[in-house]
């Protein structure tokens, strides 16, 4: 690769992984569409994004080569893209009053944990139980090749997935 007068040119390129599954599947590629648009939303050419396409990259292997929820694959990919370009929530304390103790909601106003009397104040806040809580702290703070590496029971899952989407959407879109 080398860079012209206004652009970048490339001279020659191998593939080191093709994500052959994708194409053999409409669910898949559809999931992989949507990671790519909001890759292109969030970054610029010439952007220094690593983390980003790490991210990306590891999510579409995952995607490819494993039969993981697509909706849970895409929302731990929202919550962590959100994480990467600033929007980390508070997941140790309360954000209000700084309290470690009953995490019990998640605000979407304040980005990050409130403790159940913070939390009752705020109508944004959306109540999640442990597990819930437990996979919003492992997406954030997870190892790269291991994101993907949790599954999440039925009413934790519903409310992870419900905190993702409105973070993102919240954070993210609306900017």
């Amino acid at each position: 690769m080398y860079k012209g007068t206004s652009t970048y040119h490339i001279n020659s390129c191998e593939t080191i992984e093709v994500f052959y599954n994708l194409r053999c599947d409409l669910d898949k590629l559809e999931t992989a569409m949507k990671l790519n648009k909001m890759v292109q939303d969030v970054t610029t050419e010439n952007q220094n994004c690593f983390t980003i396409l790490q991210l990306y990259l590891n999510t579409l292997y995952t995607i490819s080569e494993t039969e993981a929820d697509l909706n849970l694959v895409t929302n731990i990919f929202k919550l962590r893209l959100s994480s990467l370009i600033g929007f980390t929530p508070r997941i140790g304390e309360c954000v209000n009053c700084a309290s470690k103790e009953n995490l019990k909601y998640f605000s979407i106003k304040d980005s990050g944990f409130k403790c159940l009397s913070c939390g009752k104040q705020d109508k944004s806040a959306i109540s999640v139980n442990e597990g819930a809580k437990k996979a919003i702290e492992y997406t954030i703070l997870a190892p790269p090749k291991k994101l993907y590496s949790f599954n999440v029971k039925d009413e934790a899952l519903k409310e992870f997935n419900l905190v993702s989407k409105v973070y993102y959407k919240e954070h993210i879109e609306g900017v």
